[in-house]
């Protein structure tokens, strides 16, 4: 859903009233929007009374609550309160992220969103709400942050968050255009994820990327097939190696076969892997036979090459790597979320 500049303000102005309204000794007296555009004043003030006293709300409306628009809100708000010293600001957006409400608490700033959460406290006011979801979604932001080649982009930083990038050096390294890396970065900027130093811009929060990624991802965005087989885990593993190798298909296994490579405690009864092609003849000669229940093997044909990005050798066996890996295994209730918190644990976070 999206806003015009004149809707948001209107909605903006009825989210305040109606924050305000169930407060029973505060009225809202007047609410004024900004004079001009440009004009060193916020786009809205609200004039309260209460019973000790009349009160005033310097309210920034922005279209986005991501944190880096929250920070520069706060630091229009200050501007504003050096006037009015003691008025209160309020920070307004469609949905206030809640790295960006930690923001405005931490600098004593109030804030209120169109999806529902609030947090308003000052002189004997305090309001909060929280966890409602967000419903005015960017789905074109989450579509174009988690398209498949922009998480060739997010594997790459993923992978070396300590190095600074330059755009040029980013798309040579992911395999997209310098577009698609610019695209990305505004969207990791927004975030707060990303820094610039002299370098170019290094990954500042890994942990909160790969979150949300989470949230975004699931391995039935590839084609997935099930088999079964007889023979056990490790000898599928070394044959589909080897049968991927001789007939030059490129695979990397995946899962709970790729976590046991990395944390070797984890076990496993299903074996996974990505191969790139699937015309009968490697499943031939492994010896999988496909099945809709009571499969053992999963092949995954990958939505993006991206998913093969930074794999690794192990005995001679290709494994994706430890980003991808956790990916896939979060999709997994129980035993795979508990094999890809070992992986952060032991592998991932580490590295970073």
């Amino acid at each position: 859903m999206k806003l015009g500049e004149t809707n948001l303000l209107k909605q903006a102005e009825d989210a305040v009233r109606a924050c305000l309204a169930g407060i029973p000794f505060l009225e809202v007296q007047e609410i004024g929007l900004k004079e001009a555009r440009g004009a060193s004043q916020p786009d809205m003030t609200a004039w309260l009374t209460s019973t000790s006293g009349p009160r005033v709300l310097l309210i920034e409306v922005k279209t986005n609550g991501e944190p880096r628009f929250a920070r520069q809100a706060v630091n229009q708000i200050l501007r504003y309160r050096e006037a009015l010293p003691k008025s209160y600001g309020v920070f307004v957006a469609p949905y206030v992220s809640p790295q960006a409400a930690q923001i405005l608490r931490e600098q004593g700033i109030g804030y209120l969103d169109l999806s529902g959460n609030c947090r308003l406290c000052f002189e004997g006011v305090y309001v909060e709400r929280e966890g409602k979801p967000n419903k005015y979604a960017a789905k074109r932001d989450l579509r174009s942050l988690f398209s498949p080649k922009a998480t060739r982009i997010l594997r790459v930083v993923l992978a070396k968050p300590r190095k600074a990038w330059r755009v040029t050096e980013l798309a040579q390294e992911a395999g997209v255009s310098l577009g698609q890396v610019s695209n990305v970065k505004k969207l990791l900027e927004d975030r707060e994820w990303v820094r610039r130093d002299i370098g170019g811009i290094f990954l500042a929060k890994p942990e909160d990327l790969l979150t949300e990624w989470v949230e975004n991802y699931t391995y039935r965005d590839n084609q997935v097939r099930d088999y079964y087989s007889m023979k056990p885990g490790p000898e599928i593993e070394a044959t589909l190696a080897a049968a991927c190798s001789r007939q030059a298909v490129k695979y990397a296994l995946t899962g709970f076969s790729g976590a046991a490579r990395y944390a070797p405690a984890v076990r496993f009864q299903r074996m996974m892997a990505y191969v790139d092609e699937l015309s009968g003849e490697i499943e031939k000669e492994v010896g999988l036979k496909e099945v809709t229940s009571g499969a053992n093997v999963s092949l995954l044909i990958p939505y993006d090459e991206g998913v093969y990005y930074a794999s690794e050798e192990f005995e001679g066996i290709r494994v994706v790597s430890p980003i991808q890996l956790y990916l896939d295994l979060k999709g997994y209730r129980g035993r795979g979320e508990e094999a890809a918190d070992t992986l952060l644990e032991r592998v991932i976070r580490p590295s970073w």
